[in-house]
């Protein structure tokens, strides 16, 4: 049943869709849905920002890591900085770029053709995936005039259901990257790169993929339903 109604929503995205790279990225996730999840193509995500609106705040940095088969290839793990307008202020503080750093980082129109080039026929995965997919989405419909939406699996999400089925409430900052981590028995990284981050969740998704009964049964649909 995800299977179908994931299917039906990415083929009417793809039916409606004017612009023909968005098109063809819904129809390259379709045949994707029915996989199970241990198998498909996926791609950890993490974006550093200026702040926190996707209205008023820029991408600083994307950091991509494929998982395939249930491993991470990290010789081809990647990450971007991105140009921004102005300066990157007070949150440096949080992310550590400074604007020195971005004297050869690449435009946010290169960083998207990038970003949607490495993402083709991958389902994404991210660490309170919403935040990261409405900045992406601004800047996608900012450039090429076109809303996308970006399926996502979230391994926030996820974790957050695991949890409510042991307990009625969740404990304040449970769901962080590092807390979620640390159940798992997962090492501790330094926090605020956008490639250690992104690498930091492919291999929490690998953790609770493993915890989960049945995972070998569950699709990528299974899992984008939970992760809603």
């Amino acid at each position: 049943m995800n299977t179908l109604l994931l299917k039906t929503q990415l083929n009417w995205r793809a039916l409606r869709c004017q612009h023909q790279l968005f098109k063809g990225y819904y129809q390259s996730l379709i045949p994707l849905l029915a996989m199970p999840l241990s198998e498909a193509p996926l791609m950890a995500m993490d974006l550093e920002m200026t702040g926190l609106n996707p209205q008023q705040d820029q991408i600083l940095s994307i950091g991509l890591v494929p998982i395939e088969r249930g491993e991470i290839p990290l010789a081809r793990a990647e990450q971007k900085l991105v140009q921004i307008r102005g300066s990157v202020g007070q949150s440096a503080t949080i992310h550590g770029i400074l604007d020195n750093h971005l004297v050869q980082a690449v435009t946010i129109e290169d960083a998207m053709t990038w970003f949607i080039n490495q993402t083709y026929g991958r389902v994404l995965v991210a660490h309170h995936a919403p935040l990261d997919c409405r900045f992406l989405q601004q800047d996608l419909l900012t450039i090429y005039h076109q809303a996308m939406v970006l399926p996502a699996i979230d391994t926030l999400m996820l974790e957050k259901h695991r949890l409510l089925r042991k307990h009625p409430t969740i404990q304040e900052g449970s769901l962080r990257l590092g807390a979620c981590r640390e159940r798992y028995g997962l090492p501790i990284y330094s926090a605020h790169s956008a490639l250690t981050d992104a690498l930091a969740c492919g291999e929490l998704l690998l953790a609770q993929m493993a915890a989960m009964g049945g995972s070998a049964q569950l699709t990528v649909a299974d899992v984008l339903h939970q992760s809603a």
